[in-house]
C-alpha cells in the first residue's frame, strides 16, 4: 500500500462580510462552507492527478489545504469538505484531509492551534506545520508535537530555498520524532516542477536548476540529521507530468544516502503508522480506552452445563473414610537404620552438669589400644637430671 499525503488544492478566495456594529465584540463564527466554489477546470485538474496516482499504485491520498501565518476563526473556511463531495467516487481509494500552516515571523506569537479553534481543526485528519524561522521551528518540534487534540503530525521544511533559515539541531529533531512527528520531503523540488502557489514566496522565488540544487542540498541535510528515521516522501506537485511511481521515488531517495529499506518505508510503513497515530488526536492525550472482553451469557451457560455433565460421567477417584481399610503405616527404613546404629555410650547423659558447664571426662587407661604410645614420663625425668647437674 503506497501513500501520498500531499496533493495541493487550489486556493479559493472567499469574500469577507463586513462586520456590523451590533455584532462587534461577539465571538467569531465559522464561515459557511457553501460559499466555496470550484471551477470546472480546477475540478478536472484534481481528478486527473488522482487518476494518475491511482494508476501508479497509490491507494491513500491526502488533499492539502494551505493556510498562511495562522488560523483565523473569522476568515478560515474548510475547502476540503465541499471538494471531496464533488469528486468522483473511486473504489479501494481513501481520501484524507490535511491542513498545512506556513509559519513566519508573524506566527511566532501564535498560529491558531488553540482550544478555541478546536472546532475548526477537528474535521482535518492531518495537521502539518511549515516553519520558516528559528523560533517557529523550535515551537513546532518541542511544543506542538506533544500528544493532544492539537498535535501537529507533519513538519514540512522549505527545501527549495537557497538556504534553510535555521539549523537542524539533533535535540529538536529527536524530540519531534520521539513524540511521533515525521519530517516531509516532497520530491517536486528534485524535478524542478511547479510548487504549490499557496506557499507564495515561502517555497522560493527561484526556478529551474537553482531549485534542484537547493533541494538536493537541503534534503541531504534532513536525511543526515534524522538518520533516515521519521521521514515520509510526498509529491506536492500541481502538474500531472511531475508525478512519479513509488519505485522511482524510492530510487530517488537512495541517492540521498538513504538505505533502500528506509526509502521504501518512506512511502509505505511510515505514513501508514502516521495515519493511525493521527486518529488518536481525537482522544485525551492520545490515550485509548482499555478494552474489555464481553462473553455472551449463552456461551457461559453452555460451558457450565458441559462441565457439570463431565463431572457426572467420571467416577470418583477417592473413597469415603468408612470404606477405606485401616492400615498402620510401616516404617521399614527407620527400623533397619535403628538396627545398624551403634549403642550410645552411658556417659553421654551425664556429660553436662548443672549450670551449663561440662564435666571433664576421665580417661580410662584400659580403653587405649595396644598400639597406642605410653605417656612420655621418661623425658620429664631426663630434663630434671640435667637441671640438677
Amino acid at each position: 500500500m503506497y501513500i501520498d499525503l500531499n496533493i495541493p488544492t487550489p486556493v479559493i478566495a472567499t469574500p469577507t462580510p463586513a462586520q456590523s456594529k451590533k455584532s462587534k465584540g461577539k465571538a467569531p463564527q465559522q464561515r459557511d462552507q457553501n460559499v466555496v466554489s470550484f471551477s470546472p477546470a480546477q475540478l478536472t485538474a484534481i481528478e486527473a492527478r488522482l487518476d494518475v496516482l491511482e494508476h501508479l499504485g497509490y491507494t491513500v491520498f491526502a488533499l492539502n489545504q494551505t493556510v498562511l501565518k495562522k488560523i483565523d476563526a473569522k476568515t478560515h473556511v474548510n475547502t476540503l469538505n465541499p471538494l471531496i463531495e464533488r469528486l468522483r467516487w473511486r473504489a479501494n481509494i481513501t481520501l484524507l484531509k490535511r491542513l498545512t500552516i506556513v509559519l513566519d515571523e508573524e506566527s511566532e506569537k501564535g498560529f491558531g492551534l488553540t482550544n478555541g479553534n478546536l472546532s475548526i481543526i477537528s474535521p482535518y485528519d492531518l495537521i502539518a506545520l511549515q516553519p520558516t524561522t528559528v523560533t517557529t521551528f523550535s515551537q513546532a518540534c518541542l511544543s506542538h508535537t506533544v500528544p493532544s487534540n492539537l498535535t501537529a503530525h507533519i513538519i514540512s521544511l522549505p527545501l527549495t530555498l537557497p538556504r534553510l533559515p535555521f539549523n537542524l539541531k539533533h535535540t529538536m529533531v529527536r524530540t519531534a520524532i520521539k513524540n511521533g512527528a515525521v519530517f516531509e520531503i516532497p520530491y517536486v523540488g528534485a524535478l524542478g516542477g511547479d510548487i504549490d502557489p499557496a506557499l507564495g514566496n515561502v517555497g522560493g522565488g527561484e526556478s529551474g536548476a537553482s531549485v534542484k540544487r537547493n533541494w538536493w542540498a537541503a534534503a541531504r541535510e534532513v536525511v543526515r540529521v534524522t538518520k533516515g528515521k521519521g521521514i515520509i516522501v510526498t509529491s506536492g506537485v500541481t502538474n500531472v507530468a511531475d508525478l512519479r511511481a513509488p519505485r522511482d521515488v524510492g530510487n530517488l531517495l537512495t541517492m540521498l544516502d538513504l538505505p533502500q529499506n528506509l526509502a521504501h518505508d518512506a512511502s509505505t510503513k511510515t505514513p501508514q503508522s502516521l495515519v493511525k497515530r493521527a486518529q488518536t488526536r481525537k482522544t485525551y492525550r492520545a490515550v485509548l480506552s482499555e478494552p474489555k472482553i464481553v462473553i455472551p451469557k449463552a456461551i457461559v451457560n453452555a460451558g457450565n452445563s458441559a462441565d457439570v455433565g463431565s463431572q457426572d460421567s467420571v467416577p470418583p477417584l477417592q473413597t469415603s473414610a468408612a470404606e477405606a481399610p485401616k492400615t498402620e503405616p510401616s516404617t521399614p527404613a527407620v527400623e533397619e537404620a535403628a538396627d545398624f546404629a551403634p549403642p550410645a555410650p552411658p556417659e553421654e547423659q551425664s556429660d553436662f552438669q548443672g549450670g551449663g558447664r561440662k564435666r571433664p571426662r576421665e580417661e580410662d587407661s584400659g580403653s587405649r589400644g595396644a598400639d597406642s604410645s605410653p605417656p612420655k614420663a621418661t623425658n620429664l625425668k631426663k630434663k630434671k637430671k640435667k637441671y640438677q647437674m
